[in-house]
């Protein structure tokens, strides 16, 4: 039996420290984010074709209230409006991502090519570059064709790949005259280990019925597929960069004195960032991983290990193809289920300290994020890094911006941060439940107004001043969260123990009745 160790996550503002420093060195871009299907809405109008998470979310139970993004915050309609409340948060650049179904609707060129998705997002960019807003896109936000999913079984098939392929050089043909940042993949990670193990999110599938090990395998040769192709017929002519955005998670060991909670914290960020970062920076899996699910799938009598091994031509095709390196800053939370989450042998704990500036699964822990860059600049030769999602409040923000500023004291290679995001939208499972938007929109009304959020002033200001626009304001912000920490740690924790107290006696007085 593997020996189990624990680790404590910092996930999203923990030991608040004062801040030294309000200014950012000149040239850092400052933007906000979105995704096609969390924000477009029209998902059958002028032509789409289903996507996956269209399917899922039209089965009752999926998702939260069994709401979906059928109309989103009716983005689709509303480009001109949103793109000026880009310009009121004096934005530098706008991350978004095209909708594949939406330009091809059963995912497969030769099939068909729609017309008026095309029209759309050439609209988007347009308009985008005539307010003097730079476009970042993603290739891929998790909305896979329902077809490819229906046909051939989604990223479990390698035939998928080549659609891919297809469908980005056809965004490279159609936009990369004037997008010059492209991202392959949003968070590849949640879309294996969600999407294709614990089920959470579409396609919906969980272990037995699939591999997340075979999906996040055709995802990482797809982006190196990608990558190759730009390079070899676009880059010539556009000069733009693609790279991927890959997952955000670290670690640090409950004791850092002892060595195998040392070992776990490493083992876990190995098997997050490193599951995709490790071959397309070194060509091939981290140790680690190939050691500990070989030793998994030989214990549950598998004749080869889950995970799958690349060819050495593989190795030598997929090792270094990216431009530069998205890094998102959120945290799902992990099931506990016989599969990837039981591979790498640890328990993850959150420490009550750390403050929750909202959802459920969403903690403030800001010197993780600098811990998270400098391991990015020491074992993956100091990349270019944009940060592709960070948000939630002001709060929040001003620790993660001043993270981002001692990483660049540190010599990490920081050039874009992307807050998230620009309206509140559909959360995938969460449905409408959770709200991360520096504007409000109120989804009962029918032309769903936006209304800014104090924290929509804030990161006007900061992007105005590069920086934090008011030691004092900054001071007042660190004061406010010491007197949340305080609060948990004075009056939840308390307050949880009791109850635990009193529940261990209830079953106590239950079991002995039982055995009397």
């Amino acid at each position: 039996m593997s020996e189990l160790a624990v680790l404590r996550l910092p996930v999203l503002q923990g030991n608040v420290e004062i801040m030294t420093h309000f200014f950012l060195p000149s040239g850092l871009l400052w933007g906000v984010g979105s995704s096609a299907y969390q924000t477009e809405g029209a998902w059958d109008k002028d032509g789409k074709g289903p996507s996956i998470w269209d399917a899922f979310t039209h089965k009752k139970g999926k998702v939260f209230r069994s709401e979906t993004g059928d109309s989103a915050r009716n983005g689709y309609y509303k480009v001109k409006d949103d793109i000026q409340l880009l310009k009121e948060l004096k934005a530098n650049h706008y991350l978004l991502s095209i909708s594949w179904p939406r330009i091809m609707p059963t995912g497969i060129k030769t099939e068909q090519v729609n017309e008026k998705g095309i029209q759309f997002y050439n609209d988007t960019i347009n308009s985008l570059l005539e307010n003097n807003i730079i476009p970042i896109v993603s290739l891929y936000h998790w909305d896979l064709p329902q077809v490819l999913q229906e046909t051939y079984g989604g990223w479990q098939n390698i035939s998928t790949m080549n659609y891919f392929n297809d469908y980005a050089n056809l965004c490279f043909e159609k936009f990369g005259d004037r997008v010059k940042h492209w991202i392959t993949f949003s968070d590849p990670w949640a879309v294996d280990v969600k999407g294709y193990d614990t089920g959470e999110h579409a396609p919906g599938l969980k272990p037995g019925e699939c591999s997340a090990y075979k999906a996040a395998h055709h995802i990482i040769k797809a982006h190196a597929k990608v990558w190759h192709s730009y390079n070899d017929t676009w880059h010539s002519e556009q000069q733009g960069m693609v790279g991927i955005s890959l997952t955000r998670s670290w670690g640090e060991p409950i004791d850092p004195h002892s060595q195998t909670d040392k070992a776990a914290a490493e083992r876990y960020i190995r098997f997050h960032l490193g599951w995709f970062a490790n071959p397309i920076y070194k060509g091939d899996y981290p140790e680690v991983m190939k050691n500990y699910v070989g030793k998994k799938s030989a214990q549950q009598g598998l004749g080869t290990s889950r995970l799958p091994t690349f060819s050495v031509q593989e190795k030598t095709y997929i090792k270094g193809i990216l431009d530069f390196l998205g890094i998102p800053i959120l945290l799902f939370p992990f099931l506990q289920v016989p599969s990837y989450n039981t591979d790498y042998d640890l328990a993850e704990l959150v420490d009550p300290k750390w403050p929750a500036p909202g959802p459920k699964w969403l903690y403030s822990v800001p010197w993780g994020f600098r811990r998270l860059l400098n391991f990015i600049k020491t074992q993956y030769g100091n990349p270019l890094i944009y940060v592709t999602e960070n948000g939630v409040a002001e709060k929040y923000l001003t620790g993660y911006i001043d993270e981002i500023l001692k990483a660049l004291n540190d010599g990490v290679n920081v050039k874009g941060y992307t807050a998230w995001s620009l309206l509140d939208k559909f959360e995938w499972n969460e449905g409408f439940s959770e709200r991360f938007g520096f504007y409000h929109i109120d989804f009962k009304t029918k032309n769903e107004p936006r209304h800014p959020k104090a924290s929509a002033d804030y990161y006007k200001k900061i992007i105005s001043a590069n920086g934090f626009p008011n030691p004092r304001e900054v001071m007042s912000i660190a004061n406010s969260l010491m007197a949340h920490m305080e609060m948990v740690t004075e009056i939840v924790l308390p307050t949880v123990f009791t109850l635990c107290i009193l529940i261990s006696i209830v079953l106590l007085i239950f079991y002995l009745r039982n055995h009397s």
